[in-house]
């Protein structure tokens, strides 16, 4: 009788246990969310890259934190913005060097990610049959391609906004300073608020529908390195068309000491040229070889030459230039993921 009871007890002490067991998995496994069906296999098929980039991503802007805390500590310790950078000396040029050490990297980013995560998203599945085990599933193809795109956007906004955000704080407070970064640069322009996300992101999708049409990785890795650079290069033509010209004039001369325009702070001068009498423009050259400076006044005089004319940007408008060329790469971006769902999918076998 008392082996029985013994052993009812045991097993009513190991039935609690599986159900305290069960219940702890289950109390788990609903508060912290998991990753399943396709977006999990989509995670775990490029999980390396993923984990690679947000790992990056992590330490970059740890670095930039401490970078800015201690140009701040400079900075305080200088008695800016009392006293202007441009009397603070090469002390200063470790902290330049700096912002364009991290600046130079962040504008390598489109390039690599279009290179090493676009370009093979796709292609991989296509060269080694991936996509034909995967199109005899129950999955459809718009549902597998819609979970790659849609997983491989959202590690690419997540690392890109972070680092956007991150290197705007730490320029943020010697942004009007030409000395440090010049806002029209790519150094700049390129590497804050919306441009990163939106270059990268047409780069990567750019990549992806090279990878699709030529359906080799290799191939297609070459193929998105020239793409990712002449998107690059068309960008740095394009960047200041962006921006409306703002046009300055003088008719006081352009000989006296204090002749030439004053311009706002941080205002990128685009083009000067002198101004006559009669609303002509005169290259700014006009009369440069006059062998004295009697004789280059009296030339400009007989030119008609009444004052300066020059245009320039102001660096209110960086914004507003900024997220008007992320609209136009987020709709060429939009075109690109329109092509592979109704005519890239068909080649996904």
């Amino acid at each position: 009788m008392s082996t029985f009871t013994n052993a009812s007890t045991s097993t009513g002490s190991t039935t609690d246990g599986r159900n305290g067991t069960m219940n702890a998995t289950t109390t788990e496994a609903t508060r912290r969310p998991r990753l399943s069906g396709m977006n999990w296999l989509v995670w775990r098929q490029h999980r390396a890259a993923f984990w690679t980039i947000l790992a990056a991503t992590a330490l970059s802007v740890a670095w930039i934190v401490f970078q800015r805390n201690q140009m701040m500590d400079f900075l305080t310790g200088y008695g800016w913005p009392t006293n202007s950078l441009e009397e603070v000396g090469p002390e200063f040029e470790p902290y330049r060097s700096a912002f364009t050490f991290v600046s130079g990297g962040l504008g390598f980013i489109p390039v690599l990610l279009g290179v090493f995560l676009g370009a093979p998203l796709l292609a991989g599945d296509l060269e080694n049959g991936t996509a034909k085990l995967v199109a005899a599933q129950s999955a459809s193809r718009t549902r597998w391609l819609a979970t790659k795109l849609g997983v491989t956007t959202l590690v690419v906004v997540v690392s890109t906004v972070a680092l956007s955000v991150a290197f705007g704080w730490w320029w943020n407070p010697v942004k009007d300073e030409n000395t440090v970064l010049e806002w029209t640069s790519g150094s700049a322009f390129d590497v804050t608020g919306p441009v990163p996300v939106a270059l990268t992101l047409f780069t990567v999708v750019g990549g992806v529908a090279i990878g699709v049409v030529l359906r080799r990785t290799l191939m297609a890795m070459v193929v998105t390195f020239g793409f990712a650079v002449a998107v690059q290069l068309v960008w740095d033509y394009l960047r200041l068309s962006l921006g409306d010209v703002v046009t300055i004039t003088t008719n006081k001369g352009v000989t006296a000491e204090n002749s030439f325009p004053d311009l706002p702070h941080a205002a990128y001068q685009i083009d000067e040229s002198y101004l006559t009498s009669s609303g002509d423009l005169l290259g700014w050259s006009t009369c440069a070889n006059g062998p004295t400076d009697q004789a280059r006044e009296l030339c400009l005089k007989k030119e008609g030459v009444v004052g300066w004319s020059v245009d320039y940007l102001p660096i209110s408008q960086m914004n507003g230039m900024q997220w008007l060329g992320a609209s136009i790469l987020f709709a060429l971006t939009a075109g690109v993921v329109a092509f592979l769902f109704f005519w890239g999918r068909k080649r996904l076998v």
